[in-house]
């Protein structure tokens, strides 16, 4: 019987420096090989999937934290921030002096002092720990590549925000904008204390998943996810098999049906081979 699983990217598919383990990557083929439908379901935004996770192989993207759908290139929904949304959180974040990113499917665009944070935070992390040099590299340096300087935030193309942390409390920020946003604290731990993003209020992973399954005629009963944050909970509790990575956050494990290893000790890997995925 095909099985469709969606996994998420941060902190599930990928490690902590932003890697597929080997053995990801070979659970993710192998599934694929025997039949099943395997889909990217994440918080990021398509620039934000680079190279090292779209050649894994997928059938297809949740982005954006449910804001857009893609199956073989066709773009099945796609829901963008308003433009006066935008305006306000660039004006208080700049008030506030908090260091944030815009996120749409053509690039990252980096507010405050983003990018020079995000290479002061790789830098110390290769100082740290320096036997992790390769993974930091090819993980987290396209991640600070990537990001846009001096272009005009006021957009209409944004899918969702970011905002790194910073001395204001993260109460207060979801306060401001949780007549306007969804606010979850982030998923990335390196972004530190009172960090967090920004989505779109009624629109989360499990709607989208909804909307896939509706599109493709398969029914829920034969659907997996795997996910580790907060902005996976809605999924992992919507589809049939809702698992919980190793390492992911206490909620998310009492939420979930079942519990699997870490991303870094072969979680994917095992829980695939548990259901005779592979």
């Amino acid at each position: 019987m095909q099985k469709v699983i969606f996994i998420d990217v941060d902190g599930t598919l990928i490690n902590d420096y932003g890697v597929v383990p080997e053995s990801a990557k070979h659970a993710v083929r192998k599934a694929r090989e025997n039949g099943h439908l395997v889909f990217l379901c994440t918080g990021r935004s398509k620039a934000e999937l680079f190279p090292e996770i779209l050649e894994v192989g997928f059938d297809g993207v949740i982005g954006a934290a449910g804001g857009y759908v893609e199956i073989d290139q066709e773009v099945l929904f796609h829901e963008r921030v308003k433009k006066e949304d935008v305006q306000h959180l660039v004006e208080f974040f700049n008030k506030h002096g908090i260091d944030f990113y815009l996120e749409s499917n053509g690039g990252l665009f980096a507010g405050g002092n983003c990018k020079m944070r995000i290479r002061s935070i790789i830098e110390n992390l290769l100082t740290e720990k320096p036997e992790a040099k390769e993974e930091i590299e090819k993980g987290l340096q396209p991640f600070h590549d990537i990001l846009i300087e001096d272009e005009d935030l006021i957009r209409e193309d944004i899918n969702k925000i970011s905002f790194l942390g910073s001395d204001l409390p993260y109460e207060t920020i979801r306060k401001e904008f949780e007549s306007t946003f969804t606010v979850i604290p982030s998923t990335v731990s390196f972004f530190g204390n009172n960090s967090g993003e920004l989505s779109i209020p009624g629109i989360h992973k499990a709607t989208a998943i909804a909307k896939l399954l509706q599109h493709l005629k398969i029914r829920k009963e034969d659907t997996f996810a795997y996910g580790d944050g907060l902005n996976d909970l809605e999924m992992l509790e919507f589809v049939q098999h809702g698992i919980a990575m190793g390492n992911a956050k206490e909620v998310v494990k009492e939420a979930a049906d079942d519990i699997t290893n870490s991303h870094d000790e072969d979680g994917i890997y095992n829980s695939f081979k548990k259901y005779g995925i592979i």
